[in-house]
């Protein structure tokens, strides 16, 4: 059984023309040259995405057929050299025609300009008790054999001396030539030898120094770097004190001053008897004495912002809650920021002094207003000795006006009024009075009797 079988078809195999049909034929594209056949099948014959090196390029030959290039072993002589010295290389020679001309490598001979000296000049400028004319001499030819490699020099120097000292003789010597040689001093002032003279003293420091640095271990530089940052922030915190000794002086100075002119207004317009009911805190306006509080000051850096909420808080803390509020009240009316925006040192001033000048206003007018409530407290009492005189006028000046105790009388102002009641002579006195109302008597009931 097959799939015909189940499928139901009848068993005729297909006709020769279903069978073989005949395919298109695909027009045949030769593979072009350079390129691989792998590379062919996958593009297609596409373009590529670069441009492609032309073949004839690859076979091009460097050289013409007409050239005929030979190794050659030739002897050569070098213009650097002055004893004529001949020694021998290979050369590339070119159709059997040798190079020409100087050695290649003696452009690279650059010598060291030596200053030349004669025995007038030594006998005159150079002398010096530390060292001869012969060892002058001697250093000369090897600065200017060696082109003034003071290491090698101090190795080839017969006598035992240092580098610092051959450098010191060398650049004395120099200098000396330069200068006596010179016209005026103002010629040679721009030379390199006479304006910066070589100094022995720091070279030799500079060179300890560096091999102590360099011989250090980590547990020393560890140590170097925590005494670098101490040493850092005992500066910083120095000039910190020395800005606040600044600040506090200033402050000083303006608290100074502000307290002289209210002591003048104290004196003049507070009156003995008001200060005995007004607290001392309401009367004198708040100073602040320090500048910087101790707290800042231990720190590194701070901000000034943060000073100077200390020094309102320092400032303010004598007054209320309502007072402070009430400040920054005013600021708000009068455009001011509660916090400067831009803190500098004169701005903060500026804001405290404004703060100070807003709390004396306050202050004065706080005593103003217990002024006018004493006085109205004694016009009402003028009043009530008078009989009169009414009194609901002025029940609502007695509600507002705050509890004052009479010293003539122990029960107060309430006390006193109902005395002047009691005392005072009734509007119809010359009337009789009334005669006496006797109790009605009681009924009996019946069931009394």
């Amino acid at each position: 059984m097959d799939a015909k079988d189940i499928l139901g078809l009848p068993k005729t195999p297909f006709s020769v023309s279903q069978e073989k049909r005949p395919r298109p034929q695909k027009d045949s594209q030769r593979k072009p040259d350079g390129i691989s056949r792998e590379v062919y099948a996958l593009t297609g014959g596409l373009a590529p995405l670069m441009p492609s090196i032309d073949i004839s390029h690859l076979k091009r030959r460097s050289h013409s057929d007409k050239e005929k290039i030979t190794w050659r072993w030739l002897p050569f002589t070098s213009s650097a050299r002055t004893d004529n010295l001949q020694l021998y290389h290979w050369v590339r020679v070119v159709n059997d025609v040798p190079p020409t001309g100087d050695y290649s490598f003696a452009k690279y001979n650059k010598a060291v300009d030596i200053v030349k000296y004669s025995d007038e000049e030594y006998d005159k400028h150079l002398t010096d008790p530390m060292w001869s004319k012969a060892e002058t001499d001697q250093l000369f030819d090897l600065c200017e054999r060696f082109d003034l490699r003071f290491v090698v020099i101090a190795d080839r120097f017969p006598s035992s001396r240092t580098v610092e000292e051959l450098k010191d003789r060398y650049y004395t010597v120099s200098r000396e030539i330069l200068i006596a040689r010179a016209s005026s001093t103002a010629d040679v002032s721009g030379h390199p030898l006479v304006k910066e003279p070589y100094n022995v003293a720091q070279e030799i420091e500079r060179k300890r120094a560096l091999s102590m640095v360099l011989s250090q271990t980590k547990q020393q530089e560890r140590k170097d770097a925590e005494i670098l940052a101490e040493a850092k922030r005992i500066t910083e915190s120095r000039m910190l004190e020395k800005s606040a000794e600044e600040v506090e002086l200033h402050v000083m100075s303006t608290v100074g001053a502000e307290n002289s002119e209210k002591a003048i207004i104290d004196v003049e317009s507070v009156s003995p008897s008001s200060n005995n009911q007004l607290p001392t805190a309401a009367i004198a306006p708040p100073t602040a004495t320090d500048s910087t509080p101790a707290s800042l000051r231990m720190l590194r850096v701070f901000l000034r912002t943060n000073v100077l909420d200390q020094l309102v808080q320092a400032a303010s803390s004598s007054a209320g809650l309502r007072t402070i509020k009430r400040v920054e009240q005013t600021l708000q009316d009068l455009g001011v920021n509660v916090k400067p925006k831009i803190p500098t040192k004169a701005v903060c001033a500026e804001h405290l002094e404004l703060r100070k000048e807003i709390l004396t206003l306050l202050n004065l007018q706080k005593q103003l207003q217990n002024k006018e409530a004493e006085a109205s407290a004694l016009r009402e009492n003028s009043y009530t000795e008078i009989p009169s005189t009414p009194k609901r006028a002025h029940r609502g000046l007695d509600q507002d006006r705050p509890f004052i105790p009479d010293p003539l009388s122990f029960g107060g102002e309430r006390v006193g009024k109902r005395d002047n009641k009691r005392k005072a002579p009734g509007r119809f006195s010359e009337a009789p009075p009334s005669p006496p109302q006797s109790k009605r008597p009681r009924k009996f009931k019946t069931s009394d009797g």
